[in-house]
């Protein structure tokens, strides 16, 4: 399995982002960590392992981006509207660097998809529903769609059209026609510990005629790894 290492100073973000890149053909995807996740982790709790044979028949090709949360969300010392503002810039990091990056990595136009589990399942989500342009496909799993409790009761422009549970709702029919082109897979277990975040968004996606593969599977299925192991294959490629 072709697996390169990847890094260049970014003019969006202003320090160097890191990224591993995995596969010779297929698919382009966009796979982001967990809650203040690096770039590895993917590869190091088994996700990449657990579609390997599809990296090496060329069905698909990965790059696994790193994290800014701890300079964003996470970054409880600094005011809601900055923390924000850095998510903004993640967002504008990951449209104008590594969706080019992949498009030429990958030898292809084509549109690409995003995954990402726990809080790499907001950014997949938030990132596909703003860029429908760029994305048909969107992968999440055991996620949580609201941004409020990062933001201490901050709120603007900006936290609304990053937070898919505030401005989905209120999309209006051109928005629903782009999401209808895209393939939405918003998934959890039923034993997963913010399950709500999962049910939420897809009642919303519901509500608004958005066509998606939401599910919840039964039991044992919850919020971790071993399950997000088993639940990729039905949802890549």
């Amino acid at each position: 399995m072709h697996r390169e290492y990847v890094a260049w100073d970014s003019p969006t973000l202003g320090r160097k982002m890191e990224m591993l890149w995995f596969g010779h053909a297929g698919r382009p995807m966009i796979w982001f960590p967990t809650s203040v996740g690096r770039f590895y982790q993917n590869e190091d709790f088994g996700l990449i392992g657990a579609v390997a044979d599809l990296i090496e028949g060329g069905a698909i090709q990965i790059a696994c981006v790193d994290s800014v949360d701890e300079e964003s969300f996470y970054a409880k010392e600094k005011h809601p509207a900055d923390r924000i503002r850095r998510h903004d810039q993640y967002d504008r990091y990951i449209y104008s660097e590594v969706v080019p990056f992949v498009r030429s990595k990958g030898r292809t136009a084509a549109r690409v998809t995003t995954l990402g589990a726990s809080f790499g399942a907001y950014h997949a989500g938030n990132f596909g529903f703003r860029h429908p342009d760029v994305v048909d496909k969107v992968v999440a799993f055991s996620g949580k769609y609201d941004i409020h409790g990062f933001l201490d009761g901050y709120w603007d422009e900006l936290c609304y059209f990053h937070c898919p549970t505030a401005n989905v709702p209120n999309m209006n029919a051109d928005w629903v026609a782009r999401l209808n082109t895209m393939d939405l897979c918003i998934v959890t277990g039923a034993t997963d510990n913010i399950l709500s975040g999962t049910t939420n968004m897809l009642r919303i996606l519901n509500e608004k005629g958005i066509r998606n593969r939401g599910s919840v599977w039964d039991a044992p299925y919850g919020h971790d790894w071993p399950w997000w192991k088993v639940q990729i294959r039905s949802y890549v490629p």
